[in-house]
């Protein structure tokens, strides 16, 4: 688990700050009629624009700034004129944005017009399934805490967690250490240590657990069809608690 030094940890704020506005700048054109490759553009000039860089872009052959994934589309899906956002849909941005050598990265699950009461509900409980995990997160504690407590609030309340995929370490890299699951054992996991920077995403399935993988090497959809929200943060600990480096657009 790397320990970030305070000027790295500035370059990750300038990042998260940067992702956060473009979350902010993409979420009224979020409406019925819009392309996901559309929406990809209009985020991907946004970030230029304030001097981050996308750096999902081109990342093992990614070919878009973002990934944005609609209904049950869990994860990285592909940017597509051919993806018309309709009205009653749930679709998922994860952004990650580096400035100057550093990332932070986000998730957020926005509703296209009016959605039905299931699939409001399913958005709630993930974000709140975040916090939820966050909770946990302390200096001297296990990272298995944060995971365990996810999988507690999301199955209380119905859904499933994707066991496949996970949240990470994140700093000069997208990804670092530790995996960070959204299931397990409290004891499960490395030592939380202060200085450390962590991306927790909850993955919540409305249905079963099982995923698949789509015929473009990239997108995770599940396996019974039915909807998925997401929900991530950049989370730095520190010694006296957290603090979230990609929070604002109505959190």
């Amino acid at each position: 688990m790397n320990r970030k030094l305070p000027e790295e940890i500035e370059l990750m704020r300038k990042a998260g700050k940067i992702l956060i506005d473009a979350m902010c700048y993409a979420k009224p054109f979020i409406k019925p009629g819009i392309s996901t490759y559309e929406l990809d553009k209009l985020i991907e000039k946004f970030i230029i624009d304030c001097g981050g860089s996308p750096s999902c872009l081109g990342y093992e052959g990614y070919p878009a700034c973002s990934c944005i994934s609609v209904n049950e589309m869990v994860v990285h899906g592909i940017p597509s004129k051919d993806i018309i956002l309709k009205e009653g849909d749930i679709v998922s941005i994860d952004l990650v944005v580096g400035y100057k050598g550093f990332n932070a990265d986000a998730t957020r699950t926005f509703p296209v017009g009016i959605i039905s009461e299931e699939k409001r509900r399913l958005v709630e409980v993930t974000r709140q399934s975040f916090y939820e995990g966050i909770k946990h997160l302390k200096v001297g504690q296990k990272i298995g805490k944060v995971s365990h407590a996810i999988q507690q609030f999301v199955e209380k309340n119905g859904y499933s967690v994707v066991r496949e995929l996970c949240g990470h370490g994140i700093g000069k890299k997208m990804h670092e250490q530790p995996n960070i699951p959204n299931y397990g054992r409290e004891g499960d996991g490395p030592v939380v240590v202060e200085g450390a920077t962590l991306a927790i995403e909850p993955m919540v399935n409305m249905g079963r657990k099982e995923i698949g993988m789509m015929k473009d090497g990239w997108g995770i959809v599940t396996r019974d069809g039915l909807p998925a929200a997401h929900y991530e943060n950049t989370v730095l600990v520190k010694a006296d608690g957290i603090e979230i480096l990609t929070l604002g657009c109505d959190d």
